[in-house]
């Protein structure tokens, strides 16, 4: 500070009554990173350790428990049994390319 006259000359230190030193910049570096490190250990861990049950509780364990039922048909039912069987008394018809029988 110096005084030239009636005027008083401070630089940018004396007026601002602090340090310039990038500490802050430090401090928000630091903590964002910490907290990167938190949130990828507590999503990783969890997904290392599913066991056969959780795995079924996402889409690729769901496809690959059905992959290892053996069922290929998609749950298609392909037979109706003796109840629904066609009879001779049923009528059936063509509409638009389609075989409908009707009881």
């Amino acid at each position: 500070m110096h005084k030239d006259g009636d005027e008083i000359h401070l630089d940018d230190t004396e007026a601002s009554g602090g340090s310039k030193e990038g500490v802050v910049r430090w401090v928000l570096a630091g903590g964002l990173l910490l907290a990167i490190i938190l949130l990828s250990i507590t999503w990783i861990i969890p997904a290392l350790s599913t066991g056969d049950v959780e795995e079924e509780g996402t889409v690729s364990g769901q496809i690959s428990s059905m992959e290892d039922d053996g069922d290929d048909t998609d749950s298609i039912v392909t037979d109706l049994g003796d109840d629904q069987a066609a009879t001779s008394d049923d009528q059936t018809t063509m509409e638009d390319g389609v075989e409908v029988i009707e009881n």
